[in-house]
């Protein structure tokens, strides 16, 4: 990370004035404060949990830390932007003071609770409703001018996991950000970052399909992020647990960073930031760079 410039490529972010270069793919380590998350429910909904399990991301490897107050598996409990912002409380504010390099993404559909994460010192917007479950998310997304990661969901919370079989995944995928994106740019949101949405409302084919063309996705305009960690659609194939698909999801961040991902959103920071190593040491020898 450096100061901010008078130039920005496509591959920095300007998250608060701070630009984030993504030349060298990030690490976003998953921070939860829900009781009902799918894998690690109520281990971390505490002040001190919290702020003990960001540390742990950062010194593992991460460089921002993705902060859900509300799980959004299936027939997870639905809170009101006013109990997403009671759960957080100072969590944000308290992991700023404490670790002031760390870049906080705050993982919310709510408008009202962007602008609170705001006024605590978030640096990304992650919207996993792409601004369809709040009509406000995409203009409190531009006055905040922080990044915004738009996410492929079906157009309403109800429906969000409802499976589609898509005649074409990708071609879909990308219609949907093209729309999406035109929208944004219209209304000032100039960092935009892709989710292509692994565990939202796609059958297996199709997202084993995505895995495999996600160098098409969004035609290379914007970064790409992508959310693979303790999937179903990876797991439950291979009759497996969510906490033992370990191997298999490095193989599947390594496919994807040969792929051009920019982002890596994940629960076990350690073993990504070994597998996001091994991906630029063979750039390297690749290239003839020296180490």
């Amino acid at each position: 990370m450096q100061n901010i410039s008078s130039s920005i490529n496509e591959h920095s972010l300007n998250c608060n004035g701070t630009i984030v270069d993504l030349s060298s793919p990030k690490i976003m380590g998953i921070l939860n404060l829900t009781p009902d998350s799918f894998s690690d429910g109520g281990e971390f909904n505490n002040e001190t949990s919290a702020i003990k399990h960001a540390e742990q991301l950062l010194k593992e490897g991460a460089e921002i830390i993705d902060i859900g107050p509300q799980s959004t598996r299936p027939n997870a409990e639905f809170l009101s932007s006013k109990e997403e912002i009671e759960r957080i409380g100072k969590i944000i504010s308290l992991i700023k003071k404490e670790f002031p390099e760390a870049l906080i993404s705050l993982d919310t559909f709510y408008a009202e609770t962007v602008k609170f994460g705001y006024n605590e010192g978030i640096d990304i917007i992650n919207d996993i409703s792409g601004g369809q479950f709040d009509e406000n998310m995409f203009k409190t997304a531009a006055e905040t001018k922080l990044p915004y990661i738009l996410m492929h969901v079906n157009p309403t919370y109800e429906t969000m996991h409802d499976k589609i079989k898509f005649q074409d995944i990708t071609l879909s995928v990308n219609q949907y950000f093209s729309e999406k994106t035109k929208q944004l740019l219209e209304m000032g949101v100039n960092d935009i970052i892709l989710d292509p949405g692994f565990g939202f409302g796609k059958t297996v084919e199709d997202q084993m399909k995505l895995l495999e063309e996600v160098k098409y996705l969004g035609f290379g305009k914007f970064p790409l992020l992508i959310g693979i960690s303790r999937k179903s659609f990876i797991y439950k194939p291979l009759g497996k647990s969510p906490l033992d698909i370990n191997e298999e999801t490095q193989k599947l961040h390594q496919k994807v960073l040969e792929q051009g991902a920019k982002i890596l959103r994940v629960h076990d920071v350690a073993e990504a930031k070994k597998t996001v190593e091994e991906f630029l040491n063979k750039g390297r020898i690749i290239s003839g760079m020296p180490f």
